[in-house]
């Protein structure tokens, strides 16, 4: 079997959260999903469970963080332009979406910042390693 990531997140409402995913391009997996859970997929080895509070519960072992007021985690995702780093943000927003912070351009790389609507932070962007420098300064 190839290696895969699932990242696991639990979520207020479910087909909310499965609409905002769906908008930043990700597609469900029936096979994988029931009314306390969606698997949400974007490519063939990164999946997303969201998860009902009680469902991810089951799976825990120690209390829910609340996403809305402290960060838990940033997950980031790579594309292939600045143009879709936009579009999927953009879409991102129109779903509901929060960006809690302006873009970001490190010249080799741009990234954008999106939550969901339970705070999960998410970073989207996209890297030109030809532009990356050859020196980096001292820290």
């Amino acid at each position: 079997m190839a290696k895969q990531i699932f990242i696991n997140l639990a979520v207020k409402d479910l087909q909310k959260s499965m609409d905002f995913y769906a908008a930043l391009g990700f597609t469900n997996n029936p096979q994988f999903s029931d009314n306390t859970a969606k698997c949400m997929v974007w490519s063939d080895s990164i999946f997303v469970m969201i998860m009902t509070y009680e469902k991810f519960s089951s799976f825990a072992t120690k209390p829910i963080a609340d996403t809305k007021t402290k960060l838990a985690g940033i997950f980031s995702l790579s594309v292939g332009s600045v143009d879709e780093v936009n579009s999927i943000t953009n879409s991102g927003l129109n779903a509901g979406g929060t960006e809690p912070c302006e873009m970001k351009d490190y010249g080799f790389m741009q990234q954008r910042t999106i939550e969901d609507f339970d705070g999960h932070t998410w970073e989207i962007f996209y890297m030109d390693i030809t532009k990356f420098p050859a020196e980096q300064p001292n820290a």
